[in-house]
């Protein structure tokens, strides 16, 4: 049977804040209860086959490779951004007409069951995009998810350029996402890198899809620490307190 499901993990970044070039391996390899985090990323995608699961690396990227063997392989050799990444894996999907759900190697404690649940959404609406967005008690530094009157998605805010009315939608962009295959190859081609950091944003993708007139849906679940991406050493001793008290290890 045709696969009609990939996985693009992005997994390219240094982990500056995590004193990751101390240990001498990318943000992604830094060890939880021993094993790397990306490893945890990983057993929750089980449900999608290695040879369709794409691995954007960069950054001392032959540790990742040699580490999970089986996996596909893009690479990044410049991080300017989640947009930049995903277009590191183009050539991957370039002839892939199914749906593509993207996600983060620093995202460990995200469960199969939410990115299952995000699949699922995506076919059964027959979405062209599918965001997984929700709430957290957790202070997390995310977009917020505009609607529009009919309470459909209009556009992703980075908390950064939020107003403050913005500031108080509860309403989290998690960042994960399912496409359609080609749809996001063309939309990324559109990405734009105007902005503070001078890098592509995927959360803009969504918002470029609206605007062709591209059906973009919206999967929100109480998501509480589930989507806690791992950036700093508080964070990754926090994830680790999660995994042990959620799930064995």
């Amino acid at each position: 049977m045709e696969t009609m499901l990939k996985a693009v993990v992005l997994a390219a970044g240094k982990g500056t804040r995590l004193n990751s070039a101390e240990e001498d391996v990318p943000k992604v390899m830094r060890k939880i209860h021993n094993r790397p985090m990306l490893w945890y990323v990983l057993r929750e995608l089980a449900f999608i086959d290695q040879k369709d699961t794409i691995i954007v690396a960069g950054y001392k990227r032959e540790k990742v490779i040699d580490y999970f063997p089986g996996y596909m392989f893009a690479i990044q050799t410049e991080q300017l951004g989640t947009g930049h990444a995903v277009m590191a894996a183009s050539t991957e999907l370039a002839s892939f007409d199914g749906a593509v759900l993207v996600c983060y190697g620093d995202m460990p404690a995200l469960k199969r069951e939410t990115y299952e649940a995000l699949v699922n959404t995506h076919f059964t609406e027959d979405n062209d995009c599918t965001l997984l967005t929700g709430s957290s008690n957790s202070p997390l530094p995310y977009g917020r998810v505009v609607r529009d009157e009919d309470g459909r998605f209009k556009e992703v805010v980075e908390q950064r350029d939020c107003t403050p009315a913005q500031l108080e939608i509860k309403e989290l962009n998690s960042g994960v996402y399912v496409f359609r295959s080609q749809l996001l190859l063309e939309s990324l081609k559109n990405l734009k890198s105007d902005n503070s950091q001078g890098e592509y944003y995927l959360t803009d993708v969504p918002a470029i899809m609206r605007e062709r007139g591209e059906r973009v849906g919206i999967l929100k679940r109480e998501l509480g620490d589930e989507i806690i991406g791992v950036n700093t050493v508080e964070e990754l001793r926090q994830v680790e307190r999660i995994l042990r008290e959620s799930r064995e290890l």
